[in-house]
């Protein structure tokens, strides 16, 4: 993806030049805040321990796939879809394979439920923490538009869940891994103040300076884990949407296309399904004042395609490292799941769009 941008932001430098004012640099703080404080949670192993705890007592295929996409949904509010995608997945492929279990579905609705937690909260999504920023949006107005969608998200996963099959598991074992509660409190209050820079009470840099001296303190090893291609996507995504700005057939052809609650909701799932939600989120957002439509559609529009959402990739990823290689089947079934599911909560968030406007 970065690559990709780095070609069109070139290609984009013909037309125009970038403007500085165009570059939000509140979401790249809030970003680097953000990449960073979730290495640091990855270091001290905290969905480990709670991924264990939870499901080392189910009893069938059902119930523990139920479990891991509790821990998804959660795990993906406050760590991102990719950051629960990456641990969860290849925890549950191993339980899958020790005990011959399903994994087509379960992987994937693990991965759909990592996208329906992280679009829950301003933090969860790169994408969401824009929205906030770019529209200067209060958290309670967010969460007015969130909150029905988590519900929505919810039972579509429960019904969901009845395509795996209850076939009986032996006890999963617990793992005893030991949580360092000192750093981990200390870095929850870390993660406070970011969260307090991005809901505007205080400057984002504030939030990226702390996270960066915790990850130092704790061992300087960890921002080398650090996305900075996500960082430097974002960065190549505000050129690229300021100098396509400067075109007036573009500026037209956009601002008469999005005028509408309706067609910024369309046309942000439709090009999520293209180019990935996020940079159909950054690009759309400067042709249109629909906040809650742009909301609606880049978070929905991360079903569907394998590449809707980062996160689907990532899932793809994991599956083809860790579960029985079987990719062919794994595709058809992981891009059915995910349009039917596209199918039903597309339709349910045009109508929580059109309950709004």
């Amino acid at each position: 993806m970065l690559q990709i941008t780095v070609v069109i932001m070139l290609a984009s430098l013909f037309f125009a030049r970038p403007r500085l004012a165009d570059i939000n640099f509140s979401t790249l703080w809030s970003l680097l805040a953000m990449m960073t404080v979730i290495q640091i949670f990855e270091y001290l192993h905290l969905l480990d321990y709670w991924a264990y705890r939870l499901t080392s007592g189910a009893k069938n295929a059902r119930q523990l796939t139920r479990r891991f996409l509790v821990l998804a949904v959660v795990s993906g509010m406050f760590l991102t879809n990719d950051v629960t995608v990456l641990t969860l997945l290849p925890l549950y492929l191993r339980i899958s394979k020790k005990y011959t279990l399903p994994e087509i579905v379960p992987v994937t609705l693990i991965g759909m439920a990592a996208n329906f937690g992280s679009a829950f909260t301003p933090f969860g999504n790169p994408h969401n923490i824009f929205i906030l920023l770019h529209y200067k949006i209060d958290p309670g107005t967010f969460f007015t538009w969130s909150i029905p969608l988590l519900v929505l998200d919810i039972v579509v996963l429960y019904l969901f869940s009845f395509f795996v099959k209850s076939q009986p598991v032996p006890q999963v074992p617990f793992h005893d891994i030991k949580i360092m509660m000192r750093p981990t409190l200390v870095t929850i209050a870390v993660a406070l103040v970011i969260f307090a820079g991005v809901l505007g009470f205080l400057p984002t840099w504030v939030g990226a300076i702390c996270a960066i001296l915790l990850a130092l303190a704790l061992h300087p090893r960890i921002l080398l884990h650090v996305d900075y291609a996500l960082i430097l996507t974002f960065t190549g995504f505000f050129i690229i949407v300021s100098n396509i700005s400067q075109v007036s057939g573009i500026v037209n052809a956009l601002g008469r296309l999005e005028n509408t609650p309706t067609s910024v909701y369309l046309s942000s799932i439709i090009s999520s399904q293209f180019i990935s939600n996020v940079p159909s989120t950054v690009l759309l957002a400067k042709f249109t004042h629909h906040a809650a439509a742009l909301f609606y559609g880049s978070n929905i529009g991360g079903l569907g395609s394998m590449v809707g959402s980062m996160a689907n990739l990532l899932v793809i990823k994991q599956y083809n490292q860790f579960g029985n290689h079987q990719r062919r089947r794994f595709v058809i079934g992981f891009t059915g799941l995910n349009f039917l599911g596209l199918l039903i909560l597309g339709t349910l968030g045009w109508l929580l769009t059109l309950h709004i406007y």
